[in-house]
């Protein structure tokens, strides 16, 4: 099993991405990392969601619950080296992140967080908050170079 995981692991040429929520945020990075020929697999529980996705997505899609470990399965979670969490519900997103993080112990998660407050949940574990707020704030002091937090 090591050497047919060795093998597999140099014949693949792209990283492996899971993207949790065909939201516009999961689908717009979806098509920027599927157009950079990174192998991308998107999961959402409505069918209807993966119309945000492009012609031009060359990736997979999933429909299904993304707090089914089977459906985390059937979107490659198991060889994937980055899952991004962009439900639209911080307590899924979460709760996603933290099986991609602890049990299938992907290196890098990302998730999305609408309530900075609830970032404590995952701060020991290799998972990253993006957080729409904390974003928007720094963007108006790069543009307006007034300094709103520490």
């Amino acid at each position: 099993v090591g050497s047919e995981m060795c093998i597999r692991d140099r014949l693949r040429k792209n990283k492996s991405i899971l993207i949790v929520g065909c939201s516009r945020f999961g689908s717009s990075l979806a098509k920027a990392l599927s157009v950079k020929n990174y192998d991308v697999s998107i999961i959402d529980i409505n069918p209807d969601s993966f119309r945000k996705l492009s012609e031009n997505f060359g990736g997979y899609t999933i429909v299904g619950d993304g707090i089914s470990t089977d459906i985390l399965e059937a979107g490659g979670i198991k060889d994937a080296d980055i899952c991004i969490v962009a439900t639209d519900n911080d307590n899924t997103n979460n709760l996603i992140a933290q099986i991609a993080s602890r049990i299938y112990n992907v290196r890098k998660v990302y998730m999305r967080l609408k309530d900075i407050e609830k970032n404590s949940l995952v701060e020991n574990y290799n998972i990253q908050i993006i957080c729409p707020y904390t974003l928007c704030i720094k963007e108006f002091e790069n543009m307006s170079s007034i300094e709103l937090e520490d």
